[in-house]
C-alpha cells in the first residue's frame, strides 16, 4: 500500500473509532419538550453524520411523523420522557437501512411489552442489552474493513496505472456495499417472519401503518 492509502484505511479506522452510543445515563431523568430532545439528540449524535455542519439529526416534523406512524407514543403534556428518546435513538439508527413499515414491526412488541411498563426490565434494559453489544461488534467492524481494504488493493493489477487508484477504491467499495446488500436482505428476511409471528390486530395495524406512510 502507497502512503496514500495508508491514510486513507487509517482515517476510515479513526472514524470508526469515534462511534459510540448514548449511554441511558446521560439522558435527563425529567421529561423534556421537543426542542429540549432535538437538542439533546443533536449534540450527542452529530460527529457521526456525513456533513456535520448541514445534516439534521432529527427535527419536529420527523418526530411528528414517527409518531403519526406509530414507531413512537404520544408524549404527555407535549413532553418526551426518557424511554421516548431510548425509541428515538433506536429509529434514528434503523431509518437509514429500514422501511417505517419494518420499523414499526420491529418496535411494536418492544413498545407494547416496555415502554413504561412499570417493571425493573424495561424498555431501558432493552436498550442496554443491546446497546451493550457495540464495543466488541465495532472491533470486529474494523478488522472486516481492514481485510477488505487488503483486497482491494490487489485488484486491477493490469488496469491503466492512472486509473489503478480509482479502480481500487471501486473495487473497496462494491466489497463494502456486497455486505450491506446482504446484511439488508438478511433484516428484511427477519423482519418478515417477526410480521408473520404477530397477532391479527397487530398485523392490521402494521397494513396500516404501511398504507399511511405511503401517503
Amino acid at each position: 500500500m502507497t502512503i496514500n492509502t495508508e491514510d486513507l484505511l487509517n482515517s476510515i479506522l479513526e472514524s470508526l473509532d469515534r462511534i459510540d452510543y448514548i449511554n441511558p445515563s446521560d439522558i435527563p431523568n425529567i421529561d423534556l419538550y421537543m426542542d429540549q430532545v432535538t437538542t439533546f439528540m443533536d449534540s450527542r449524535l452529530r460527529a457521526g453524520v456525513r456533513n456535520p455542519g448541514e445534516d439534521k439529526i432529527l427535527t419536529k416534523t420527523m418526530i411528528n411523523n414517527y409518531a403519526k406512524n406509530d414507531l413512537l407514543p404520544p408524549p404527555v403534556k407535549k413532553k418526551y420522557s426518557k424511554e421516548h428518546v431510548l425509541l428515538l435513538i433506536f429509529i434514528y439508527y434503523y431509518k437509514g437501512i429500514m422501511s417505517i413499515n419494518d420499523i414499526q414491526t420491529l418496535l411494536r412488541p418492544i413498545t407494547e411489552q416496555f415502554f413504561q411498563n412499570g417493571k425493573e426490565f424495561n424498555l431501558e434494559s432493552v436498550y442496554r442489552e443491546a446497546f451493550s453489544m457495540e464495543k466488541g461488534e465495532i472491533e470486529r467492524l474494523k478488522a472486516d474493513v481492514v481485510e477488505k481494504f487488503k483486497l482491494a488493493e490487489q485488484t486491477f493489477g493490469d488496469a491503466p496505472e492512472e486509473s489503478r487508484d480509482f479502480l481500487r477504491k471501486f473495487s473497496f467499495i462494491c466489497l463494502l456495499s456486497f455486505d450491506v446488500y446482504m446484511k439488508k436482505q438478511i433484516i428484511e428476511k427477519m423482519v418478515d417472519e417477526l410480521n408473520k409471528e404477530m397477532p391479527g390486530k397487530a398485523k392490521k395495524d402494521a397494513k396500516s401503518g404501511r398504507e399511511t406512510s405511503k401517503s
